[in-house]
């Protein structure tokens, strides 16, 4: 609160806080002192008026800090798949201020003396013209970002986030023209490894580059330009240098040709996409990682409470036996996602930004805990969180998964169980989701929630207000004890047979595909 006495001499402008006042007496004089008086401060003035202003406090802005390495110990889930880093690629070496070399007049004769003069010509590199070349700064380092199959996360880059190429090598020259001058050394390139599937983006800007395979690169950030030399001469030479080679100083300004070139400085934004063909999804202790570790090689951490799995496991499913030789081409690669509760899209449980790791799989598989409460409302509300985050995501082929049917209350209404499931869903036969490549753009430009759509889904309002009845039927719906081994060979055959189907399916669009590219 301000209290501000008004005087017919003078103005005293008074803080109050707490049970202490700062008052600052002459406002309107010449003084300018800080005292410190009482709460009970009154003025000897009998014609003072007080005026109070009630004002707010402002909180000082908090500047960001990097992440908390405990943070990265303790929830490594919520920094895994996204950081923002800044790259600065190396500036460019100097060049260098040269002189010609002094031929001074010596007594051995003009003969001596063309002899020399032609030596030293003939001494100096010069180009398919005649024209000397001079030496240059070195390049500076470029950046490039490339995927590696030996990297699983992105948490080394936030102990990181900041990279910094070497800058070229400047013109190591005493300031004479000879032949033994060379070029400044180029920077080495910074490469930064991140792993397969990355998306590359400017920050809250374009998408730069999807790296989906490995060894797929990209170059972010490109070094300076390292800066030419100038041969410096008086006046009455300049002329005839001018026949020699174009790098002749003519004044003081152009001294600013000599420095080499500032690199370039971008913050990225990395967002990383597993890479997989198959999708457990479901609710948590439904037996997904019990399911990728009986199928696959994979060891994910299986528990007995919710919430075991918090970063996406990955596994590799043997190719079909039945395709012979052809069953080394028809491996797949199966991710286990965090588990999906009711409300996750208001960020309860681990939220649902984990999602985003199904943008690349053609099968999703839903893991339906048979011996629960209600296993159909299990499935419907999945399946719902699914849709509010991207409803192509239920459009693809999916496959049912009733586990745990080796208790009696999942064995007992399996029958039942499966006539629900089979009954939600229109009879559209699902295939593996059609995109062009202006659609494959614009879904990595954006992230997250409903801005994960397509154009084409976007526009179309009909997808934004379908029901989950709407959405094809699953392929099938299996009954299966993955802990006890019951019928998993039953459910690979169905996981395998929506995977010939979506290989089918794109073989067929292929040569379509094709003549649009074409055109």
């Amino acid at each position: 609160m301000l209290s501000i006495p008004a005087t017919p001499s003078s103005l005293l402008l008074s803080l109050h806080s707490g049970n202490d006042t700062l008052s600052l007496p002459g406002f309107l004089s010449n003084r300018h002192s800080f005292s410190r008086v009482s709460k009970n401060f009154e003025p000897n003035t009998p014609n003072s008026r007080f005026c109070k202003i009630t004002c707010r406090l402002a909180k000082a802005k908090e500047t960001i800090s990097t992440t908390n390495p405990d943070s990265l110990i303790k929830e490594p889930h919520k920094y895994f798949d996204q950081v923002i880093i800044t790259v600065r690629s190396g500036d460019g070496g100097h060049g260098s201020i040269l002189n010609m070399p002094n031929q001074r007049n010596n007594n051995n004769g003009s003969k001596g003396k063309q002899e020399k003069k032609s030596r030293n010509k003939s001494s100096y590199k010069r180009d398919f013209h005649g024209s000397l070349i001079l030496p240059l700064g070195g390049h500076g380092g470029d950046v490039v970002i490339y995927a590696d199959e030996g990297k699983d996360s992105l948490l080394e880059l936030h102990s990181k986030s900041r990279f910094n190429a070497k800058r070229g090598g400047n013109v190591d020259a005493m300031g004479v023209l000879t032949s033994q001058l060379h070029n400044g050394f180029a920077a080495p390139t910074l490469r930064i490894p991140v792993p397969v599937g990355t998306v590359v983006k400017r920050k809250r800007g374009t998408l730069l580059a999807d790296l989906a395979q490995p060894g797929d690169e990209i170059l972010v950030a490109r070094g300076g330009q390292g800066g030419i030399s100038l041969i410096e001469a008086p006046e009455h030479r300049k002329k005839r240098l001018m026949t020699l080679t174009t790098n002749v100083m003519r004044d003081d300004s152009d001294k600013v040709l000599i420095l080499g070139q500032s690199g370039e400085e971008v913050s990225l934004e990395l967002i990383l996409r597993v890479v997989a063909d198959v999708g457990l999804v479901g609710l948590p202790n439904a037996g997904k990682s019990t399911l990728l570790a009986a199928i696959t090689l994979a060891k994910p951490d299986i528990a007995d409470y919710p919430f075991t799995t918090l970063m996406p496991n990955l596994g590799r499913l043997n190719g079909d036996p039945a395709l012979g030789a052809g069953m080394y081409s028809s491996e797949a690669t199966l991710a286990d996602l965090p588990g999906l509760i009711e409300g996750a899209h208001l960020g309860k449980g681990l939220g649902r930004n984990f999602l985003r790791h199904l943008r690349r799989t053609r099968v999703l598989v839903h893991v339906v805990d048979a011996a629960a409460e209600d296993p159909v409302n299990d499935y419907r509300t999945v399946k719902e969180e699914l849709r509010m985050y991207n409803p192509e995501y239920l459009e693809r082929p999916y496959v049912v998964v009733l586990n745990k049917i080796d208790l009696p209350e999942g064995r007992d209404r399996l029958p039942s169980l499966t006539e629900e499931i089979l009954r939600i869903g229109c009879d559209e036969v699902p295939s593996e989701p059609k995109m062009t490549s202006k659609d494959a753009v614009h879904s990595f430009s954006t992230e997250d929630g409903n801005a994960d759509k397509l154009p084409s889904q976007i526009t179309n309002e009909d997808k934004k207000d379908k029901e989950l009845e709407d959405y094809p039927r699953p392929l099938a719906v299996v009954g299966v004890s993955v802990l006890k081994g019951i019928r998993v060979n039953e459910m690979l055959k169905e996981i395998r047979a929506a995977l010939r189907k979506c290989r089918d399916s794109r073989e067929a669009l292929e040569p379509r595909m094709k003549t649009v590219r074409a055109m």
